[in-house]
């Protein structure tokens, strides 16, 4: 069987980047840098759009890992679990949804649902990292 153990982390750095372009776009938007603030986030969907092929194939081939974590950690994890795997399956749409009214120029649509786009996507990012982490580094 191949061996698909460095596929969590690329997924988790995946993440990693991709909040971290959602941030400096937000910046580059404050800004008023639009072309920057167009970069960074079609990266950032770029980054997603990887990492979510990546994670489903990963988890078609090796299936799921068990946190090994008791007590009021293991509460933590399944917590954050919970609260990113909900969330999670709304960002691809709104995030599709958000970048097409960019592209259609539909710009003061784009800004109103961006609001909640943003930091919906900018969590499920940042705790895909923490359950890698507490999966796969958290020494229990």
């Amino acid at each position: 069987m191949p061996d698909f153990s460095t596929l969590p982390t690329l997924n988790a750095s995946l993440n990693g980047l991709s909040a971290t372009f959602l941030v400096a776009g937000f910046l580059m938007v404050r800004q008023r840098r639009i072309g920057a603030h167009r970069a960074c986030m079609l990266a950032a969907v770029v980054c997603s759009v990887l990492f979510l092929v990546s994670y489903l194939f990963y988890h078609s081939q090796v299936g799921s890992m068990r946190f090994q974590g008791t007590g009021m950690l293991r509460t933590f994890y399944l917590s954050v679990l919970l609260t990113h795997s909900v969330l999670a399956a709304a960002v691809p749409i709104l995030a599709a949804i958000t970048l097409i009214r960019a592209l259609r120029g539909r710009f003061d649509k784009h800004a109103a649902l961006a609001r909640w786009t943003l930091p919906i996507w900018l969590y499920v990012s940042v705790t895909g990292v923490v359950v890698y982490w507490m999966l796969y580094h958290l020494s229990i």
